[in-house]
């Protein structure tokens, strides 16, 4: 299934606590660029963002009361145009399982996902980002088949 991503976009924003600042820093240098978009958010990081920034952001649950999962149910009804996620791999997270199956949908669906601040800048950058584009976001069959080869 091809959609057509519109202008302006959904984006979901996520960041685990040791992450927090750097998204606000991402934000406040992105707010004009971020603005005429759709933001959506995990709740803490959703209300910094709005009182920090001064950017207008849809709150959904913090991360461990189930946000990480309402922005997964979101991305996969094809709701989420682009995904930023800074999250920590050094901090073991108490929903780890949550943010795994939330990368793992945003990979599936083929959303745009960043998760570090330089890939977010690419991504909010893209002309992309601000135009409509033919995003390929076809459903896998529930089993693949795949060849196997061995080397000889």
């Amino acid at each position: 299934m091809h959609d057509v991503a519109p202008t302006p976009k959904t984006i979901a924003l996520i960041a685990h606590d040791n992450c927090k600042v750097d998204l606000v820093e991402w934000a406040e240098y992105n707010r004009e660029s971020l603005r005429p978009h759709r933001l959506i958010a995990t709740g803490t990081t959703g209300s910094v963002l709005a009182h920090e920034v001064g950017l207008e952001v849809t709150c959904l649950n913090s991360g461990p009361l189930g946000g990480d999962l309402q922005i997964g149910a979101m991305v996969a009804e094809g709701t989420v145009d682009m995904m930023i996620f800074l999250w920590d791999p050094l901090e073991p997270q108490p929903h780890d399982p949550d943010v795994k199956a939330l990368l793992r949908i945003a990979t599936l669906r083929n959303i745009p996902a960043a998760c570090n601040r330089a890939t977010a800048d690419f991504l909010i950058s893209s002309p992309m980002a601000t135009t409509e584009f033919q995003q390929d976001r076809q459903d896998l069959p529930a089993t693949r088949e795949f060849p196997l080869q061995r080397a000889s």
